[in-house]
């Protein structure tokens, strides 16, 4: 039977959607962007297409994402993204309705939870599992979860920063804080306008972050041309950023990254604990990908962090992982209805 249900791993996030195919891999990495006639409400483009809309769209048109901090805020849309990508996935000729497991934050409530089930069901999914993103973050970096030891990690996207203890295949100690990658980019965008006067986009912000931002300040600093609209003139105007003025511009958003991390130490069992001082803590997800934030974690926790080797794809290939051993999963880590 496992030969006509085809199955189905998705990473759904808040910024992006990650398609895995197990034995393909990564099918689809598209943004989790939809573009929404405001006169018709008829969905127009999905991802990557309607992400190049987004601050250039007439009025008629909206571009925006229906997922709200890693949780779905627009159901109806999100429903019509899922069925885009599950389709695009598996190819315009499959018949076969798919079984679907997707990662959801690990602070979500079960009403949410549901509608994620509901929305994938809707979609054309045959089943659909919902598991945490931490879970799927460590097995899709490799820690072997069912083992009697404490594991900690860090999974941080555009929504929310995702910590989890793991032990015994379940989670010990979790918290889940809205303030991740997204929030690092509108700490840029306020800051080009208290200190520059300078208006920027989100996309702009988010390259900024990439190419110059740290967590930490350094001492060779990197720089940027950064455009944008004058707020006082009206006019285009260029601006130099260095790296420092990045770090201090996401300085608070950083420290809540850090707080949340902290709680959970301070929540795990004392034998966990020392664990996790020899394992140290394993950071996934795209925002982990920030210059320095290694060392940022051990400057404010004391334990040793890594990044984990491709952490953008942790969660997308831990799904994949999941999939391969849906029976030895479920127990632990699966949520049905």
């Amino acid at each position: 039977m496992a030969f006509f249900s085809p199955k189905l791993g998705i990473d759904l996030g808040t910024t992006n959607v990650l398609v895995f195919l197990p034995g393909k891999g990564v099918v689809l990495n598209e943004p989790s962007v939809v573009a929404v006639s405001s006169e018709t409400n008829k969905v127009l483009a999905i991802g990557a297409e309607a992400k190049k809309m987004i601050g250039r769209t007439p009025d008629s048109i909206i571009a925006y994402r229906p997922m709200k901090d890693g949780v779905i805020a627009d159901y109806r849309v999100t429903e019509a993204m899922l069925r885009y990508f599950m389709r695009k996935a598996l190819g315009k000729w499959n018949m076969f309705k798919p079984t679907v497991l997707v990662s959801v934050p690990a602070g979500v409530t079960s009403t949410e939870k549901r509608a994620v089930i509901e929305a994938a069901v809707k979609a054309g999914a045959s089943d659909a599992f919902v598991v945490k993103e931490p879970i799927l973050a460590a097995i899709g970096a490799g820690i072997p979860i069912q083992e009697p030891s404490g594991r900690m990690v860090a999974d941080t996207g555009g929504g929310t920063i995702d910590v989890a203890v793991i032990s015994l295949g379940g989670i010990v100690a979790s918290t889940s804080v809205k303030v991740a990658g997204n929030a690092l980019d509108r700490a840029i965008i306020d800051y080009a306008k208290k200190q520059y006067n300078l208006s920027i986009g989100d996309k702009t912000a988010e390259e900024i972050k990439i190419t110059i931002g740290s967590a930490v300040p350094v001492a060779e600093e990197l720089v940027m041309g950064v455009k944008g609209r004058d707020l006082v003139s009206g006019l285009p105007r260029t601006v130099e950023f260095k790296t420092n003025e990045i770090v201090q511009a996401i300085n608070r958003e950083l420290r809540e990254m850090m707080n949340a991390i902290r709680k959970v130490l301070q929540e795990t069992p004392p034998e966990l604990a020392s664990d996790i001082i020899d394992n140290g803590i394993i950071l996934t997800g795209g925002t982990s990908q920030l210059r320095n934030m290694p060392e940022l974690v051990f400057r404010r926790t004391g334990v040793e962090a890594k990044l984990a080797t491709d952490a953008y794809y942790c969660v997308a290939r831990g799904t994949g992982v999941a999939l391969k051993h849906l029976d030895t999963y479920k127990k632990s880590i699966l949520s049905k209805k």
